[in-house]
């Protein structure tokens, strides 16, 4: 497979030549949906807590006799329908990873981006480099590229400038090639990578 390679000023600057086993795969939903669904699981802290009527202090004498008052019965003033009681069913940390290894994980980074290649939403750039690392520079990038709305940026290496300039631009994600993730590839409308960032990821996940 061959695709064209763009300057920063999206004039084609010529081909570059892809592995197929890496961005010609056929695209697997399912998979795709699961690494997702892992790398978003695997974000919860799970630190969440609140206190159950058994944990609240206090409560410990029935507030008033049980017959005779005209009031409701009532066992405890820290029950869940008094103020200051405890929470019913009160959520406590808990670990909410998943487990997916790593063939699965890397035939779903596989089928996510060559479906962006399929669906023309990559483009290849071949060097981005900044005279200054000035926000206006990465938007004009963006901008030569008709990339409006999400927007992944694959670089490699030494590119601290590049993140740097659009670390403060909305909508879009800088992530280093060698760490990128299925869910960036699927949340972003449009991806660009360098060539550079491209090798990488051939190397890592070429078959």
């Amino acid at each position: 497979m061959q695709v064209k390679v763009y300057n920063t000023s999206a004039a084609e600057v010529g081909k570059i030549k892809l592995n197929d086993s890496v961005f010609a795969c056929e695209y697997n939903e399912a998979l795709i949906h699961q690494a997702v669904v892992t790398y978003l699981a695997n974000q919860r802290q799970g630190n969440k807590s609140a206190l159950t009527r058994t944990e609240v202090r206090g409560g410990g004498i029935k507030p008033w006799r049980q017959k005779g008052t005209g009031r409701a019965r009532q066992g405890s003033i820290r029950a869940p329908q008094w103020i200051k009681g405890g929470v019913v069913f009160a959520p406590k940390p808990r670990d909410f990873s998943k487990k997916l290894n790593k063939k699965m994980r890397a035939q779903a980074f596989r089928s996510a981006i060559s479906y962006k290649i399929a669906n023309n939403e990559l483009v290849i750039v071949d060097e981005i480099v900044l005279e200054q690392p000035k926000t206006k520079l990465v938007a004009q990038i963006l901008k030569n590229f008709k990339a409006e709305g999400r927007t992944l940026l694959l670089v490699a290496g030494d590119s601290a400038d590049v993140v740097r300039a659009g670390s403060n631009i909305e909508k879009l994600t800088i992530a280093d090639s060698a760490l990128a993730n299925v869910y960036q590839l699927v949340s972003n409308v449009v991806v660009i990578a360098t060539k550079e960032a491209i090798k990488q990821i051939e190397e890592a996940y070429s078959l």
